[in-house]
Order: C-alpha cells, then sequence, then structure tokens
C-alpha cells in the first residue's frame, strides 16, 4: 500500500465538481478492489470506473464487489481503453490511473486542487519511489523512461520529469478534445506530446509510487513497449513538426552526397576524367532525395499548421475550467 507524501487538502469544496476516476484494467484481480477503495477513501464523491480490458483473472467481479462501476472494452491495449473510457464519461475532472495499486490515492485531492486553483488542463503525477523500495520502480523502467522523456524533451524543447506516469488529472476540455490514436503503452506519449503541440498548460506534482503485491506482475515489457514509445514518440514528431523533420533527412543525404562527391571532384580537378560513374549516379540520386525531403517537409509544415489549428479550435470550444452541474434528478 502506497502511503502518503503529502498532506492532502479537503475534498469538502470538491463536491460541487462531477469527479471521475477512470481506471484501465487487464488482469488486476489481486489489487484492483484496494485501488477502488482507496480512492473511495481520498474522494468521497468521485465516480469509479474500471474499464475491464478483457481480462481472464475475474477482475470486473472483484471490481463490482468492491463499489466501483464496471464496463468493458474488448479492443486489446491500454490506448484503446483510455479511447472509450474518454469518448463514454461525462465529468468536469478526471482521474486516470493504473489498477496495480502502485499509485498514492491520498494524493488525488492535492492534484485536483492544483489543477483548479492555477487553471491547468493536465496534472501528472511525478513519480518518486520510498528509499526502502527499490523495487518499486525498478531501474530499466526508471532508465527507459529518463532516456524516452529526454529524447521528448530534446523534441519538443520542453520541460518534463515523468512522461510515462500513468497517474494523471484531466479537465473536461483536455479529455472532450483529445484524439487518442494510440493502441496501447504509448497512450502516455501521446498525451504529453498533444500538451506540447497546443501548448494546453499542464504541470507535474511529485507522488509516491510504491511496488506492486507479491503475485502482481507488470503488464510493462521494458525494451518491446519502450521501441513502440519511442516510435511513437518519432512518429508524431513527424507529424507535429515535419519541416524539421524532414530538414534532419535533408542535410543527412546531402552530407552522404557530399562525401562521394568530394574525392570525384579532385580526380576530375586532376585528371579531367570521371572515372567511377556509378558512385557519381549515386550521390547525384542522394542529392535528388535531399532536396526531395526539403521539399516534403515545407508542404508537410503547411499542412500540420492547419491540423494543429483544427485542435487547438476543438480544444477551444470547450469552458476553460470544470464548471459545477447539478446532477439530474
Amino acid at each position: 500500500m502506497v502511503t502518503a507524501s503529502l498532506s492532502s487538502p479537503p475534498t469538502s469544496d470538491l463536491k460541487p465538481y462531477r469527479l471521475a476516476v477512470i481506471v484501465p484494467c487487464y488482469n488486476e484481480a489481486l489489487t484492483i478492489a484496494q485501488v477502488v477503495q482507496g480512492f473511495q477513501s481520498a474522494l468521497p464523491s468521485a465516480a469509479i470506473y474500471v474499464y475491464d480490458n478483457r481480462s481472464s483473472d475475474g477482475t470486473a467481479q472483484v471490481a463490482r464487489d468492491a463499489g466501483a462501476e464496471v464496463r468493458y472494452e474488448g479492443r486489446p491495449g491500454k490506448g484503446a481503453v483510455v479511447r472509450r473510457m474518454f469518448a463514454d464519461i461525462e465529468a468536469d475532472i478526471y482521474l486516470l490511473v493504473d489498477g496495480d495499486n502502485t499509485y498514492e490515492a491520498e494524493a488525488a485531492p492535492r492534484l485536483i486542487h492544483r489543477l483548479l486553483q492555477e487553471q491547468l488542463d493536465m496534472v501528472v503525477g511525478a513519480r518518486r519511489s520510498p528509499k526502502k523500495d527499490r523495487e518499486a520502480y525498478r531501474l530499466g523502467h526508471r532508465s527507459g523512461n529518463l532516456f524516452l522523456t529526454t529524447v521528448v524533451k530534446f523534441l519538443f524543447n520542453a520541460q518534463l520529469d515523468d512522461m510515462l506516469s500513468g497517474y494523471r488529472v484531466f479537465s473536461r476540455r483536455f479529455v472532450k478534445s483529445f484524439p487518442a490514436l494510440s493502441q496501447g503503452f504509448e497512450i502516455e506519449t501521446e498525451l504529453t506530446v498533444h500538451t506540447l503541440e497546443l501548448n494546453i498548460p499542464f504541470a507535474e506534482e511529485p507522488i509516491l509510487y510504491g511496488a506492486r503485491p507479491p503475485g502482481s506482475e507488470s503488464k510493462l515489457q521494458t525494451f518491446r513497449d519502450g521501441w513502440r514509445v519511442l516510435g511513437t514518440a518519432l512518429l508524431l514528431f513527424k507529424e507535429i513538426r515535419p519541416f524539421l523533420f524532414f530538414s534532419c533527412l535533408f542535410i543527412g543525404f546531402a552530407l552522404a552526397a557530399l562525401v562521394l562527391c568530394l574525392p570525384l571532384v579532385k580526380t576530375y580537378l586532376d585528371t579531367g576524367l570521371v572515372p567511377r560513374f556509378p558512385t557519381l549516379i549515386l550521390a547525384v540520386s542522394l542529392m535528388l532525395v535531399a532536396f526531395t525531403s526539403l521539399t516534403c517537409g515545407l508542404i508537410l509544415d503547411s499542412v500540420a499548421r492547419g491540423r494543429r489549428e483544427l485542435k487547438r479550435m476543438a480544444y477551444l470550444a470547450y469552458p476553460s475550467a470544470p464548471t459545477p452541474q447539478k446532477s439530474k434528478q
């Protein structure tokens, strides 16, 4: 059980808001009851939704017995579940958390109050492991997160600590304007990049991250899912900043062509002959590819700008802050 790291503000002033705790689950029967009970205690007025993603261990029944509203998503992958949750659930404030009981439920009011007080659209729970619990945040996962976070910080010129945290609070405006195209664990990357692309106000708040209980196994595979997350980050980089992406390709192909051409130019100046025509043809082909890449970057940059404007308009179509709504009788 993860204990509170900092004192949490009172929850009485959150009663006017519709709060939704949304929990994607796949074979978490061992821990889901503790997760539901923890957030029932931390956020008494919140509705708790557990989305079962084809579990085979009775996760749905355990969650239902604990008091959660259980729904199903048949398409595999965390991204598919998040997409379904964002589309189906109506609330003012959404709290996304994993069902493995590794995140600090007591921190939820603190994250929500920060979202409200600073008029943010996303607050990320930046994980901090207790010193005595070395298995909570394994070195492989921590190193992979650091590497991927550094890549995204470089690509998007952003300040981040924990890009892959599964503990996040969102405004309704964010949830209902987020496209959610990912299928698996790369959904956290998409959430972060979407925020950076549209300059959406967000913050990170430190939380404790505990170890799974004995018998509970992580669904995350460090190398396989790490490559998928990196691939998603690069794909989104191409989609969001195509001119810079294709400019890098232009520089690479142009340098390769230049390296091939220099010996040929020297030979021609010395002898007046070009003895290696295949090398010349390859160098010219690489230069053509380089200029084609630059042209593609210029065209796609205009397309990306138009898409970004449309997404920004969709984002602005919702109120800037959660609005309390009375429940219908």
